[in-house]
């Protein structure tokens, strides 16, 4: 029977430990919703689904990560003109389905608060699109039109997704190395390496590597 590693035990801990803060973690709350009162055919009066004033736009101001009243009321507006469920015209469900995504992405301020309205925009868009494959029809030509505009919608999505992540936690990236096998023979060197006029391993203690040898 193989041995079991200490490291396989911590993973399973970990992976225990995590399990248990998903089962214990608090349910999260509905997410905010508007009532549309239709005005025209190309514009509707946002309400609180409920009455309660007050709290709904305090809880609108938080979903867009805002404390300005005139970014609401602009990024509704947006949603309205955008976020439209296929062959319809402005749709409850669509807005509401728009600012539980935003929502979920918990915008901090006005510029994240921003993006998450165009990644909800750019989703009801692509699957606006891809919904049209069910009638597209015998053309190639509408068909290879289709697929254009659905992918470069998708990686529009990706691209503002990733803007997110980048405004929040930088453009940098981290590799956690566990585990480092040498062979007989060979040498491993480990930490910021940086070239140039001086050698590496002029300065270990500068370089802050970590060099291994067998």
């Amino acid at each position: 029977m193989a041995s079991i590693t200490p490291t396989i035990v911590l993973q399973r801990l970990e992976m225990k430990k995590t399990n248990e803060i998903i089962r214990t973690a608090a349910p999260r709350r509905e997410p905010v919703r508007v009532k549309l009162e239709r005005v025209n055919a190309g514009f509707s009066k946002t309400h609180p689904p409920d009455g309660q004033g007050e709290i709904w736009c305090a809880r609108l101001k938080e979903a867009l990560g805002t404390s300005s009243s005139d970014f609401v009321d602009a990024s509704l507006f947006q949603l309205q003109m955008a976020a439209q469920l296929p062959c319809s015209g402005i749709s409850e469900l669509a807005m509401n389905a728009a600012l539980a995504m935003i929502e979920a992405a918990a915008p901090q301020n006005e510029i994240e608060g921003a993006l998450a309205v165009q990644m909800a925009c750019v989703h009801t868009a692509a699957i606006s699109v891809l919904a049209r494959f069910g009638g597209a029809g015998p053309s190639e030509r509408r068909v290879a039109a289709l697929a254009s505009a659905a992918s470069r919608l998708v990686r529009a999505y990706s691209g503002h997704a990733e803007t997110l992540r980048r405004l929040r936690h930088g453009s940098d990236q981290y590799v956690r190395v566990e585990h480092v096998h040498v062979n007989e023979g060979g040498q491993t060197v480990i930490g910021n390496i940086h070239t140039g006029n001086q050698a590496m391993g002029d300065d270990p203690d500068e370089e802050g590597a970590l060099t291994h040898s067998r």
